[in-house]
């Protein structure tokens, strides 16, 4: 008689329970991402990255730390690989002086690896429902989301840059992330230390800035989207600050000055009554428009989505995104 043998069989996890436990961190991972490499797209695909090498490796998921604590670390692994086969992505502003004639012609650099702006609604996912609000942090917090924020940890080496985000954005220990980075705490103060050194050089001038809520920020808003669809240069120019600057991914030149941007969008705008349509929304913690412009045929398209920075009572900053599939990551239409 033959004996009865029993299979060593290795049991494949569970896709429902994986789905069901790890959907609910996909949005702040993608957050994450987003900070370490300066791209919405590029964080989508290394997010779809983050949860096929998860769910390859669930099985062996023993719990020691969180499930979350789990995700983040191989989510800033595989930015920590991706960002190995790129370079830092800019804005025009970080790679030279003021463009000094606004009426000159304009040349796309489609070959940059442009920085992206990213939707409010990505960084909801990291408030913690039901957690007392701390002013202090809700602050700290919208800081770490601004453009210039991110566009400053693009000047940070990788490694630096995954140290001052989880230590400084996400709070984790310097244990944790010696542990993730498989180096010493002694090694991670250090990294940190630099990072945040470097991050002061390179944003080393911080506005006040305002916050789009105030009624007082409302009502600007109102007043610069205004004077773009009725074409009144000087009324916009009038709600810009002074010194205010101006820059269009992907077009390298960028503009200081309120006189220098109002012939600017003179020039390359259009602004007649009624070419323009501006549609609000709202961009990493900050007030954003979404602009169309009216075609041969009266159908307002998309044109440029414009990330706005307020400060001192006026519009200080705007850097003006002409990558239209943006619009279908912010949710806005296809028409205006």
């Amino acid at each position: 008689m033959t004996g009865t043998t029993t299979a060593s069989v290795t049991e494949q996890p569970d896709a429902g329970e994986f789905q069901r436990r790890t959907a609910p961190y996909r949005r702040e991972l993608t957050a994450h991402c987003y900070r370490m490499l300066g791209s919405l797209h590029d964080a989508e695909d290394q997010v779809q990255e983050t949860y096929l090498r998860a769910w390859r490796a669930y099985d062996g998921f023993e719990g020691r730390s969180s499930l979350r604590t789990w995700l983040y670390r191989i989510a800033t692994n595989t930015c920590l690989t991706a960002l190995e086969q790129r370079g830092r992505r800019p804005l025009p502003t970080g790679l030279g002086a003021p463009a000094d004639d606004p009426e000159a012609p304009v040349t796309a650099a489609p070959e940059v690896p442009w920085l992206e702006p990213a939707p409010e609604t990505l960084f909801a996912a990291e408030e913690t429902p039901g957690r007392a609000v701390d002013p202090a942090a809700v602050v700290a917090h919208r800081e770490s989301t601004r453009l210039a924020f991110v566009a400053a940890l693009q000047y940070l080496p990788a490694r630096q840059r995954a140290v001052l985000l989880l230590r400084d954005v996400l709070k984790w220990r310097a244990a944790e992330v010696a542990e993730l980075l498989g180096t010493s705490v002694a090694s991670v103060n250090s990294a940190l230390q630099r990072a945040r050194a470097r991050l002061r050089e390179a944003a080393p001038e911080r506005d006040a800035v305002t916050e789009p809520g105030d009624p007082a920020a409302r009502a600007l808003l109102d007043a610069y989207a205004r004077a773009l669809e009725e074409g009144d240069i000087a009324a916009f120019v009038a709600v810009l600050r002074r010194d205010a600057v101006w820059e269009m991914p992907p077009y390298p030149e960028w503009y200081r000055g309120a006189e220098v941007i109002g012939r600017l969008v003179r020039a390359k705008c259009d602004p007649a009554p009624g070419k323009l349509r501006m549609r609000p929304t709202a961009a990493n913690g900050q007030p954003a428009f979404a602009m169309y412009r009216r075609d041969d045929r009266g159908v307002y398209r998309p044109f440029q989505l414009q990330v706005l920075t307020l400060a001192d009572g006026r519009v200080a900053r705007v850097a003006s995104f002409f990558d239209t599939r943006l619009y279908r990551a912010f949710d806005l239409p296809d028409e205006g």
